[in-house]
């Protein structure tokens, strides 16, 4: 009898600690596609819905995360493993529910390039988001739209926040790829026309690589010249690792916006340019945006 008693008692705590631990895991779409008439083909994205979606009949603020160079629209799942970070902070209540969307940009780096063969950021703002928007249950106001990104994608992030501030009400680049003019300068050969040719102008050496097409999409020219009461529009989380060859890059935008009086967050954090260092840093670049989500 006293070990039918202590078998049960076991099973009983085993049920309880489960439940104490387990979390409500939300719905993962790996591999959905968007129509565009701007890149005439479709575009392949990963969609992450909070738990309840299906069974609730709310709408939902909504956080564009992109991916870095060479990685596609799966990254931030299969290597950030998004879903269980957003899970886990949505459960805890650290991040309120939302919509995680994260779009395939291949090397695009988020921008329209030079010569109008890929104009991926028009495909974004134009085609993307109003489609995503009119699909799911999205509040599709500024106040309720949040975007974040790592490396490429953090530069996307900061692009998109800096040229369209009336539609984020925050931006969170992770390792974001800033460079000032003297990087794009005294870029390799090999290096330039692998990563930047395509985007700014094909053959260009040295000094002649600081064309419009450059200006028009250097992160530190738009803070240096853009109206600072729009630049204040958005609230942005600036994250970047000690040992990271961006940080260079991610310091000179802390300065540029500080001698500008732009608010923001500038954190530095041990570690390099790698999954762990975004993989320790998503949840906090995600409570940060979910507080703009608050009604002050």
């Amino acid at each position: 009898m006293k070990r039918e008693i202590s078998a049960l008692l076991i099973v009983c705590c085993l049920v309880f600690s489960s439940n104490i631990f387990s979390q409500p895991a939300g719905k993962v779409i790996e591999q959905l596609t968007v129509k565009s008439n701007v890149l005439n083909r479709p575009v392949r994205y990963t969609i992450y819905l909070p738990s309840d979606y299906e069974t609730s009949q709310r709408a939902y603020p909504v956080v564009y995360l992109l991916h870095g160079y060479t990685d596609d629209n799966t990254g931030w799942l299969q290597f950030g493993e998004i879903n269980r970070y957003a899970d886990k902070a949505i459960s805890e209540g650290i991040i309120p529910p939302m919509i995680i969307v994260m779009p395939n940009a291949d090397s695009s780096w988020y921008i329209n390039s030079y010569d109008g063969k890929e104009n991926y950021e028009d495909f974004f703002i134009k085609e993307f988001m109003p489609a995503i928007e009119k699909s799911y249950r999205i509040k599709g106001e500024k106040r309720y739209r949040g975007i974040a990104g790592l490396s490429m994608g953090g530069y996307g992030t900061l692009n998109y926040a800096i040229k369209y501030p009336q539609l984020f009400a925050a931006a969170a680049p992770l390792s974001a790829a800033v460079f000032d003019d003297s990087a794009l300068v005294n870029a390799d050969q090999a290096d330039y026309d692998r990563t930047f040719a395509q985007l700014y102008g094909r053959g260009l050496k040295g000094a002649s690589r600081l064309n419009q097409s450059w200006y028009n999409n250097s992160i530190l020219k738009m803070v240096a010249t853009r109206n600072a009461d729009d630049l204040k529009k958005v609230r942005y989380w600036i994250d970047c690792g000690d040992d990271d060859f961006l940080t260079k890059g991610n310091c000179l935008l802390h300065i540029a916006m500080t001698e500008k009086h732009i608010p923001h967050e500038f954190r530095v954090r041990d570690g390099a340019h790698n999954w762990t260092y975004w993989r320790t840093g998503i949840t906090d670049a995600l409570q940060f945006i979910g507080q703009s989500f608050h009604q002050q």
